[in-house]
Formats: structure tokens, C-alpha cells, sequence
């Protein structure tokens, strides 16, 4: 029997710490040919549309699935269904907003911890919800931060997320007026926008000096988050799939033109494993498509976690129980 666990029952189980140290195990498995990651499909509908992803981890021992539909003048909703791999049994259906937020901005906490910045860093944000939340969390986790400075269309928007994360973090945060105020001069640049378009909000010629740019805000074809010139620039792309280059519009454009090259192309599970080795120089430049795998790295965990504190009830203490009665 499947236990159904809410939002609220998720919420402070894991820190982003533990969210890294998770997707890095993950992705040595992935690394070394233990999992199965499968694109997205995408079904639209009148007022809306769905798209399902599902991943298996064979070390682990699970499967998920991952599904988020999203109904205009509405939002978004998610569900992760965790399987286990041995019997095909459904364990868990969990709410996926806190896993989808963890999990985005944890992959970037991969590369930010094999992508070394000298000194204290500026990180510059784009957007003001939950994923560049997330986004800032995870880098303040691994950079020792000097400022940050965030940029949102409204500016309500933004500066409710500076006031947000200056306490929680510890760290001054500033609105900024447009894109290119909040990232000049930064070498920790995170791409968290809500922006449908497809023209991109964030150019190249405005990263002078970045080293690292984690761009997780666009996952779709038809639009752009960040233009070609953040591609030609680095000296390593890094995707969490090799689905994204179909996936992200902004990437798909960068690929037509010739801006990212086979020789300077890497998964995220190749530099987990260190069988890419991030440039010691140079700026990096992440796109992050999002993966079931990762939702089930999360999942998994919370699932065992909620078991050992509240003793969610398995299929082998429910078949023992009906056997009593």
C-alpha cells in the first residue's frame, strides 16, 4: 500500500547539503551505467499541458516517475511516484515541488563544487521564485558568498526575495534594476527566470569575468533563457542530460550555431565522476534540464527518512498485520 506524503510532511527533512551529497552518489551510478534516464514527453491540452519524466537507479533499487502539469492562470502541480526496482511495487506518491526545487538547485551544487573561484564571490541572480531561491541557496552553500544581487521583472518581486534571502542566508542581498545590473561583475552567475520567450534575457557580452553560469530557468524548445554567446564563451558546457540539447531552446539555438563544439561538452555525471575535469580557468557554463533520476535521489531519501522517524508502514508490516487479524 502506497503512502501519500504531502508537501508540509517534506518540508526541512533535507538541507541542501544533504540534497548535493545525494545527486553526487546518484550520478556515479549514472556514471558508471547504472541508471536509465528517459526524455520527457509532452502532451498539450486546451488551458494546459503535462510533461512526464521517469528514471531508474539500479544500485539504489528504485524507479520513479515524475509528472507536473501546469494550467494556465493557474501554476504548476508535480508528483513523484517511487517504485521499488525489485517487485515493481508503487511505495510512495510525494508532493514534487520541494523535490524539484532541491534537486535544480543541487545540481548546480555539483558543478559549484568542482568549479573552484578564488576568494569570497558575487553571485548574480535571475528571477524571484522558488528554483533561483534554490539556486542561491545551493551556491551560498559551496562559495563563500561577499554579496549577492537579484533581478526580477517586478520589482516587488525582487525585492521581497533580497529582504528573504539576506536573512536566510546571511548574506547581503540587493534588487537590481535590470539583467545586466545584477550580473556585471559576478563570478558566480545563477539563470532562474520565469521568461517565455524566444528572445534571451541573459547575453554573453554582460558575463566579463563570470566563471560559472548554472542556466536552469528554461527547459523548453521554444524558448531562450540565455543567448548563444554564454555557450561559445565557456570552455565547458555541462548538461544533467543529454536530452537537454533537444529539450532547451537556448541550447538547441547555440548548437545551430556552431557554439558548442563536441570536444568541449560533458554530462553532469562525467565531471561527478571526475571523468571530465572541470578547466582550472575559464568560464563554465551549466544547462540543466532537470532528470527523473534526480527527483528519485531525493525521493528515495525522504521516503526511508519519514519511514525510520515516523514508521511509515510497509507492504510487509500491512500483510503482517491483515495475517494477525
Amino acid at each position: 500500500m502506497a503512502v501519500i506524503l504531502g508537501l508540509e510532511r517534506l518540508k526541512g527533512l533535507l538541507t541542501m547539503r544533504e540534497a548535493i551529497d545525494l545527486l553526487e552518489g546518484t550520478l556515479l551510478h549514472e556514471a558508471t551505467g547504472r541508471t536509465f534516464v528517459s526524455p520527457k514527453h509532452v502532451a498539450g491540452f486546451e488551458g494546459g499541458s503535462l510533461r512526464m519524466l521517469f528514471a531508474a537507479d539500479y544500485e539504489a533499487g528504485f524507479f520513479a516517475t515524475k509528472a507536473y502539469h501546469n494550467i494556465q492562470g493557474v501554476g504548476v502541480r508535480y508528483v513523484v511516484s517511487l517504485y521499488r526496482l525489485s517487485d515493481g511495487e508503487l511505495l510512495a506518491l510525494l508532493d514534487g515541488q520541494i523535490i524539484t526545487d532541491l534537486r535544480t538547485g543541487a545540481a548546480s551544487g555539483v558543478v559549484a563544487r568542482r568549479t573552484k573561484v578564488e576568494g569570497p564571490v558575487s553571485i548574480g541572480v535571475i528571477g524571484s521564485g522558488h528554483q533561483a531561491r534554490s539556486q542561491l541557496e545551493s551556491l551560498a552553500s559551496v562559495y563563500p558568498v561577499r554579496a549577492a544581487f537579484v533581478f526580477s521583472p517586478t520589482a516587488a518581486h525582487r525585492e521581497v526575495f533580497a529582504d528573504e534571502m539576506s536573512a536566510r542566508l546571511g548574506i547581503p542581498v540587493t534588487a537590481a534594476g535590470s539583467v545586466k545590473e545584477a550580473v556585471r561583475g559576478c563570478a558566480v552567475v545563477a539563470a532562474a527566470s520565469g521568461a517565455r520567450g524566444g528572445e534571451p534575457i541573459l547575453r554573453g557580452e554582460w558575463l566579463g569575468g563570470c566563471r560559472l553560469l548554472c542556466a536552469v530557468g528554461n527547459t523548453r524548445p521554444q524558448f531562450a533563457e540565455v543567448d548563444a554567446r554564454c555557450f561559445a564563451d565557456a570552455e565547458l558546457i555541462v548538461v544533467d542530460s543529454q536530452h537537454a540539447f533537444d529539450e532547451a531552446g537556448d541550447l538547441r539555438e547555440a548548437v545551430k550555431g556552431g557554439a558548442v563544439s563536441q570536444t568541449k561538452r560533458a554530462t553532469l555525471a562525467q565531471v561527478a565522476a571526475g571523468k571530465v575535469k572541470v578547466p582550472r580557468q575559464g568560464l563554465v557554463a551549466f544547462k540543466s534540464v532537470g532528470t527523473a533520476l534526480q527527483d528519485l535521489a531525493l525521493a528515495a531519501r525522504f521516503y526511508e527518512r519519514l519511514q525510520a522517524v515516523e514508521g511509515i508502514p510497509t507492504a510487509v508490516d500491512l500483510a503482517a498485520l491483515r495475517a494477525v487479524r
